[in-house]
């Protein structure tokens, strides 16, 4: 011990010529007179490294310890390709390649990744373990941990290139996929090794659309005082079991001390009195029912915020949207759209989807036409499900609502003549809202071509808006701020307009169609490019802000991230 420790203190080079002496014999340093060759660290841990590959089991990717790699067969590669080189190691220190590597995985969560995914413990384990061993003179004993250390941290790199570029979804079903290739990112790992820089060649896997952006942007303010340990149960809602429900929402009042954890059943008063206690101490609507609003509430701890902005990272990474300088996002959970140019918000609106059992698609487009006073041709689907029942009761209903009934021809039937009994799924006529007030559309339709038949429109119900919920409609979007749309779009044509001398729509001539209340169609020649999206998770003024996940969307991305966190 006490020679060790003198060693410790010598310079390198003087410390790697101590343990050669050492090594062949301490009285004939420099071997004369003795046969023994000295042993070669480096190649010593070539050789396990080349033992640890061979061993290496796949596709389970389990060294001979048991330990697990995420990115086996590109590891091996890797090493078979160097001819089992070390990567990260040196004799006597780590590169500080590995230094960098350790620090960004440590602080994995930064990209919305999780350490645990990246051997973050037992790579902080051997890594204090080389701070304890600067001396090496045991290298011999210690070269299983050197190149156990070596391929962890090679497995971290290529499964977090990966993961920031094709999100947590399986790499069995990425190979699936004949455009995926591992190539780029061993190019990246050797590059690395070059250059020494992992955060630079790690952060050129990243998507550069604005959403992915702000989230990254917003998670440092948010984790500086976030507590990812704490978890709670998280609430499912609307829910399908509503046994399970209580059961969870009990335990979840009981992780807070709303509830004494040995408390016994609550019968629906006494969980009504505590439930009104959790919603005046969160300064919710005080009225002791459970809801959308209580269950937010309660979802919104730090651990949940984080999985959700994790979850929509991931997101963006498989989508890759290319969108263009200027267009008209729709946030489905946020239940609001912004219009951007060139990253800047100009123009932003409540808006209404719809319900859970007809949800508003995901799509792209480009708005093409606007028509002031529409009418409503009404969507077979609901006038299978819901008129059609009461027509079988009261064919009345139609002018009572201010429908009118035609064939596809455009005759109009009346519907006392219609023998509507005979009909179960459908109706062989058309069902039409004239124009008007009171039409559901409102007075302002904003059209795009999709497979879906869905578009923006105004609303003849626009108190909805101040609902926190507005997952209410048939599946088009009904917008809060028709006016400033319809202005902005109106403004684009005009600038169209003003460089290739055409003639256009004006602002004024809209505002006299609405003023006539009559039906008219505007053609648009710059055309609005349009996206639906669902994203559960948003950076907004850099700050982390959570939706609900109003369609259950989350829960795929969910389980492949706890599977790689595994």
């Amino acid at each position: 011990m006490l020679l060790s420790s003198k060693i410790s203190r010598c310079r390198p080079a003087v410390r790697w010529l101590l343990y050669i002496c050492l090594t062949i014999s301490l009285p004939s340093c420099g071997g004369i007179g003795s046969n023994t060759e000295p042993s070669n660290p480096s190649e010593n841990l070539k050789s396990v490294l080349k033992e640890e590959v061979k061993e290496l089991s796949l596709p389970e990717g389990v060294l001979r310890d048991s330990t697990r790699l995420h990115s086996a067969k590109e590891v091996a590669s890797f090493y078979r390709a160097r001819r089992f080189a070390p990567a990260w190691v040196s004799i006597d220190s780590l590169h500080p390649a590995a230094d960098s590597l350790l620090q960004i995985v440590q602080k994995a969560t930064l990209f919305g990744l999780f350490p645990e995914s990246y051997h973050a413990k037992l790579l902080l384990e051997l890594k204090t373990l080389f701070d304890q061993d600067t001396v090496n003179i045991e290298v011999e004993k210690d070269k299983e941990t050197w190149a156990k250390m070596d391929l962890l941290l090679t497995d971290a790199f290529l499964t977090m290139a990966r993961h920031l570029e094709r999100g947590h979804l399986p790499i069995d079903s990425l190979e699936k996929d004949p455009s995926f290739s591992t190539q780029p990112y061993l190019e990246a790992l050797n590059k690395t090794i070059e250059t020494q820089d992992p955060r630079s060649a790690l952060e050129s896997f990243e998507p550069l659309s604005l959403g992915y952006r702000n989230l990254k942007k917003a998670l440092p303010d948010f984790l500086r005082t976030a507590d990812l340990q704490k978890q709670y149960t998280y609430l499912e809602y609307p829910f399908r079991d509503s046994a399970r429900f209580l059961r969870e929402l009990v335990q979840r009042l009981k992780e807070e001390n709303y509830l004494d954890s040995t408390e016994q059943p609550l019968d629906s008063t006494a969980l009504s009195m505590v439930l009104k206690k959790v919603q005046s101490a969160r300064r919710l609507k005080v009225d002791g029912k459970y809801g959308p609003q209580l269950v937010k509430s309660l979802n919104e701890f730090d651990q949940e915020k984080f999985m959700k902005a994790a979850i929509n990272m991931d997101r963006y990474r498989m989508e890759r949207d290319t969108l263009p300088a200027r267009y008209l996002l729709v946030n489905l959970p946020a239940f609001s759209f912004t219009v951007y140019n060139d990253d800047t918000v100009v123009l932003e609106s409540k808006v209404i989807i719809g319900k859970p059992q007809t949800p508003t698609p995901l799509l792209n487009s480009k708005m093409n036409q606007l028509i002031v006073f529409p009418t409503w041709t009404i969507p077979a689907s609901i006038i299978a499900e819901e008129i059609l029942p009461v027509l079988k009761r009261d064919p009345g209903y139609l002018s009572r609502k201010g429908y009118r009934l035609y064939t596809f021809s455009g005759e109009e039937v009346d519907p006392w003549t219609v023998d509507w009994s005979k009909y179960q799924k459908g109706i062989p006529y058309k069902i039409v809202q004239g124009e008007g007030i009171g039409n559901a559309l409102g007075i302002m339709k904003f059209n795009f071509p999709n497979e879906h038949d869905v578009y923006l429109h105004d609303t003849n119900q626009r108190s909805l808006f101040a609902n926190e919920n507005r997952s209410l409609s048939h599946g088009c979007v009904r917008v809060q701020n028709w006016e400033g749309l319809y202005r902005y779009v109106i403004g684009l044509d005009s600038m169209k307009a003003a460089t290739e001398a055409r003639p256009f729509t004006p602002t004024d001539s809209v505002r006299h169609w609405l003023t006539e209340k009559k039906k008219r169609v505007i053609p648009l020649k710059n055309q609005l490019p349009i996206f639906f999206r669902y994203n559960t998770s948003a950076g907004k003024n850099g700050k982390l802000e959570t939706y609900p996940d109003v369609y259950k969307r989350d829960g795929v991305f969910r389980r492949m991230i706890e599977l790689a966190r595994n």
